[in-house]
């Protein structure tokens, strides 16, 4: 999977599991900075398992990551 594809399937999974719009998570995370740290730490997080990964996505919106 490429980075690009990747940012794109954690938008639209984060959509469904948040029950928003996949632009507003877009925005969402492009102002959190979250599309530069899906593309940064790509390597790790791609292998993560979806479960795993909703909760990470959710623990670093509310600052408990980085």
């Amino acid at each position: 999977m490429s980075r690009l594809s990747f940012k794109a399937f954690c938008i639209e999974y984060y959509s469904q599991h948040i029950g928003k719009p996949s632009n507003e998570v877009y925005d969402l995370f492009a102002k959190e900075g979250l599309l530069a740290l899906l593309d940064e730490d790509y390597e790790d997080l791609h292998g993560m398992g979806m479960e795993y990964l909703m909760a990470f996505i959710d623990d670093y919106l509310k600052g408990g990551a980085a």
